[in-house]
């Protein structure tokens, strides 16, 4: 085996570890980005990057790929539910350039920072997967092997971050993962369509029997089509539908379930098939006695519901990383004594900013999946169509997590990250 001597292995290159190894290549710090897939390619996510991680991307290098490539700006949001549709405005954010929010697909946003994290000096392992991971907070070995050629590497770094996505979970991780099957575990489904009667900048929430989901137009033109459905509502869908592929269970599902749906694929084509991943794990998965650090759905997931999921992914790796780099000596970075104690601090600092949004995305999820509670909703927002506006705020659509003043050291262009993210959340 090679042996590699890293100051960080970040574990996973979605938007939270790739912006991690960005932030911390860019320091001067060595970092291996392990990622076991091959780039570009498809995930089941619904795509939507609120207002308030553009300045974000910016401050990442890819600001101007991200505007030249992303969907419409997202200005209106509605519920579907049956017959019915309730409109309301989306909250623009304060910043003065980025007011609003937009989609991208996750094949184009991935790519677009992995090779960003190449370009600023990270070392970038893919496709590789990793096979084991030993030790403690200062002094970490990670087995990892090429998917392609089934050679194995053995990598040594003080730090350590887990990045990985929700169905990925570190070897470590696995004997405490949940083994029983519930009535009750979501699983997440995504196609991509083309001449769809949905209109720009609208993004539309989906409430069904059993499950959730959204729609929105995407970068080319392409709307993204995403939802999570229960596993005894997926089951005796199958059971009602012998030789139909899940796929076209669940299309015929969301079509029958929701006119919108059914109203805005009239003529369209779907591009490719439809994905599937799960069950999602939504809650915390931060723990006190971790020595890991955590970010993005590593550390924890909110129902995809409000769509906060790439927001959590790309603000959790800038608050861990400002934390990171408030060292005053890379001698510091080695201690397993100065990593418990960052650890604390971004362990409070993240539920602060994040678990409100958990405990949203779960409250509203529950209610969209039951039918009483689903009419009842539709009933008031008829009444009141500027909860879902209130509700958009409160998901964190404006607010950024990141304190400017804390990520100050951060590089390549630091006068370029202060005007970036010096601005009222």
């Amino acid at each position: 085996m090679i042996h590699n001597d890293f100051d960080v292995v970040i574990i996973g290159a979605g938007p939270a570890g790739s912006s991690a190894a960005i932030l911390l290549a860019s320091a001067g710090w060595s970092v291996a980005l392990i990622e076991k897939q091959s780039f570009p390619r498809r995930k089941v996510c619904g795509e939507c990057i609120a207002a308030s991680n553009l300045p974000l991307l910016e401050a990442l290098g890819i600001g101007t790929a991200f505007e030249d490539r992303a969907g419409p700006e997202l200005r209106k949001v509605a519920l579907m539910y049956g017959t019915s549709k309730i409109m309301a405005d989306l909250p623009g954010a304060t910043h003065e350039k980025y007011r609003w929010g937009r989609a991208l697909g996750r094949e184009t946003l991935d790519n677009l920072l992995i090779e960003q994290a190449r370009k600023v000096g990270a070392t970038i392992l893919q496709p590789w997967s990793l096979q084991k991971i030993e030790g403690s907070a200062g002094d970490w070995h990670c087995e990892i092997r090429d998917e392609n050629s089934q050679v194995k590497r053995k990598l040594h770094s003080p730090v350590a971050i887990a990045a990985n996505g929700s169905w990925e979970s570190l070897p470590l991780d696995r004997p405490k993962r949940r083994l029983a099957r519930s009535a009750s575990d979501l699983f997440a489904f995504k196609a991509n369509f083309k001449e769809v009667g949905l209109d720009n900048g609208l993004l539309t929430l989906l409430s069904f029997k059993g499950g959730y989901g959204g729609m929105v137009v995407a970068d080319g033109g392409m709307t993204t089509i995403a939802c999570c459905l229960r596993r005894d509502r997926l089951e005796a869908l199958r059971i009602s539908s012998p030789g139909l592929s899940v796929g076209n269970i669940i299309e015929n599902l969301l079509k029958h379930e929701c006119k919108g749906v059914l109203n805005a694929l009239q003529g369209a084509k779907r591009e490719g098939k439809w994905l599937a991943a799960g069950p999602i794990d939504p809650g915390i998965q931060l723990r006190t006695d971790d020595s890991l650090f955590r970010i993005g759905n590593a550390a924890g997931e909110a129902h995809p519901i409000i769509g906060e999921g790439m927001s959590m992914a790309l603000q959790s790796a800038f608050l861990l990383c400002a934390h990171l780099l408030n060292a005053q000596n890379h001698n510091m970075v080695l201690g397993a004594l100065w990593q418990r104690e960052v650890a604390s601090r971004y362990a409070i600092e993240w539920r602060q900013q994040f678990q409100p949004r958990l405990w949203l995305s779960a409250t509203f999820a529950h209610l969209a999946m039951r039918p009483a509670s689903s009419v009842l909703l539709v009933a008031v927002m008829r009444i009141w169509p500027g909860l879902l506006t209130l509700g958009a705020k409160l998901a964190g659509k404006v607010h950024c997590a990141v304190n400017p003043t804390s990520i100050a050291l951060l590089t390549p262009v630091n006068s370029k990250l202060n005007a970036a993210l010096s601005y009222k959340s």
